[in-house]
C-alpha cells in the first residue's frame, strides 16, 4: 500500500502537494494509473488513482473513502514534558503514533530543561510514524 499524507482532502479529484507529490514520482515512481492511499488525519482513508504526474503536483481520482482500521469509540491523548535529548522526544513521538495514540500534547514543567519545543518537527516525525505504521 503506498500512504499520503493530506488533511485537506475532499472532493472527487486531489492534487498532491509539491513533497508528496515528488515522492510520489521521484521516489516511489508511480505511473498513471497506478493505486494509491491518502490518509486525512481524521481517521479516513482515501483510495485513488493517479490521474496526470508531474514532479510539482500529481492529479488524483478519488475512486473509495473508508473510515480507517481503527474502531474504537475513544481517543487517546497523552501529555509529554520534553526531554533534554531532542532525539528522544521524536523518538517517543513516533512510538506513540506508531501504536496509536490520537494526541499528544507537549507541555513545558516547572523544572523542564527544554523550553522551546519545535512543533513542525514533531509534525513531520508523527507524518513519517503515520505512514509507515498505517495508523
Amino acid at each position: 500500500m503506498r500512504l499520503f499524507y493530506d488533511p485537506d482532502i475532499s472532493g472527487e479529484f486531489h492534487v498532491l502537494k509539491q513533497e508528496e507529490s515528488h515522492h510520489c514520482t521521484k521516489v516511489l515512481r508511480l505511473k498513471q494509473g497506478d493505486e494509491v492511499f491518502i490518509a486525512d488525519g481524521a481517521g479516513k482513508l482515501y483510495q485513488c488513482e493517479i490521474l496526470e504526474i508531474h514532479q510539482k503536483k500529481t492529479l488524483l481520482k478519488v475512486n473509495d473513502v473508508r473510515e480507517g482500521d481503527d474502531k474504537r469509540n475513544y481517543r487517546l491523548h497523552i501529555a509529554i514534558a520534553p526531554t533534554k535529548s531532542n532525539d528522544r522526544t521524536e523518538w517517543f513521538v513516533e512510538k506513540s503514533t506508531e501504536i496509536g495514540i490520537d494526541d499528544i500534547t507537549p507541555i513545558i514543567c516547572k523544572n523542564s530543561e527544554r523550553k522551546v519545543i519545535k512543533n513542525d518537527r514533531l509534525n513531520r516525525v508523527a507524518e513519517s510514524a503515520m505512514k509507515q505504521s498505517y495508523k
